[in-house]
């Protein structure tokens, strides 16, 4: 076995539940988990806590009074566990006061409380748009018709220092259908002039580049429908994670903030998207999550190359057994032999 948890200084964690080639996943509150984690030793932190939602959810979300002081308790452990290099990504999604039409602030006071307090940086904000999403809240949007859906999470880009780890290059977007006929021929399509700022910006076009540098707007549906987790979910007769992560969010700040062999950690893991993408994308992983039946059905994203009958017998050992080993799910990444797209 070779997992990230047999080797220095990770095997100060406890035993995880299921280990693969690259990562693996812990039971657990992850305040514990972390203190048990030497000083500097992870590069990028990325997850997305339960909201601070006025209706309680399965997933275990706090009261919006208590939240900014809970949630700071798990950034002063993360601060101390990353490298100097390294990010913490922060998915927040917004929220509404109790029975009144107006925003919470609940997730700027998290800003300012990991910068002021905790001791972040703020390196920058992303704002992630799910043009998917369903309009909420019922009671303002759908029926009193007051306001427009909620449809954008803010993202905070938190460092340990000024200068954190980053590659604009890694992350590239398509250029436009115009840019990629101006690249063929700038001089027959473009003619620089100055800007009204003064900029001179004449040098910088014409050069393909492999592609233009995005915004800070993520724009990635959560529209998930029909994945090997999902499937498997419904053949075991079990209950999807309900609030996921889309693979293209955790892939972006991956590539963007890590190398291969970087170690990537989501300390609420949820369905642990988080560690298959940076399994799939050659990086050390590790996952924390509290609740079992979450940390068991996260499995089912490591299982492609098991037949169906031990998919079944490993996933009745995660909901219930004690962990004295952990199950070992590294193998090739092929097609799950036992289902059908």
């Amino acid at each position: 076995m070779s997992s990230i948890h047999l080797t220095a200084p990770f095997n100060t964690l406890p035993t995880p539940v299921y280990m693969t080639r690259l990562g693996a996943c812990y039971l657990g509150d992850s305040r514990e988990l972390l203190r048990r984690l030497p000083d500097s030793c992870i590069d990028l932190v990325i997850t997305s806590p339960p909201f601070a939602l006025l209706r309680q959810k399965a997933y275990g979300n706090r009261d919006q009074t208590e939240y900014v002081d809970w949630l700071c308790e798990f950034g002063a452990e993360v601060r101390r566990v990353l490298r100097d290099t390294g990010s913490f990504i922060l998915d927040l999604g917004g929220a509404y006061r109790k029975g009144v039409p107006v925003r919470s602030l609940h997730q700027y006071r998290v800003l300012l409380k990991m910068c002021d307090e905790v001791g972040f940086f703020l390196a920058e904000e992303f704002f992630w748009y799910n043009p998917a999403r369903l309009p909420s809240p019922i009671e303002w949007v759908n029926k009193r018709k007051l306001r427009v859906k909620d449809a954008v999470n803010t993202i905070w880009w938190l460092s340990k220092t000024e200068w954190p780890k980053a590659d604009v290059r890694q992350v590239l977007v398509p250029y436009s259908s115009r840019m990629r006929t101006l690249l063929k021929n700038p001089d027959a399509f473009y003619s620089p002039k100055r800007r009204p700022s003064g900029h001179d910006i004449s040098k910088r076009f014409g050069s393909d580049n492999g592609g233009a540098i995005p915004s800070n707007l993520l724009q990635i549906p959560n529209t998930e429908s029909n994945s090997l987790y999902l499937r498997l979910c419904k053949r075991l007769g079990i209950q999807a994670h309900p609030a996921r992560f889309p693979p293209a969010l955790p892939e972006f700040f991956i590539k963007f903030l890590t190398s291969e062999n970087d170690v990537v950690l989501d300390i609420f893991a949820g369905s642990n998207t988080t560690g298959k993408v940076a399994e799939d994308l050659g990086r050390r992983w590790m996952a924390m999550e509290i609740d079992r039946g979450y940390v068991a059905a996260s499995a089912l994203r490591f299982m492609s190359h098991l037949p169906e009958a031990r998919v079944k017998d490993y996933f009745a050992r995660l909901a219930s057994a004690p962990v004295e080993d952990p199950l070992d799910l590294s193998g090739p990444p092929t097609l799950f032999s036992g289902l059908s797209p």
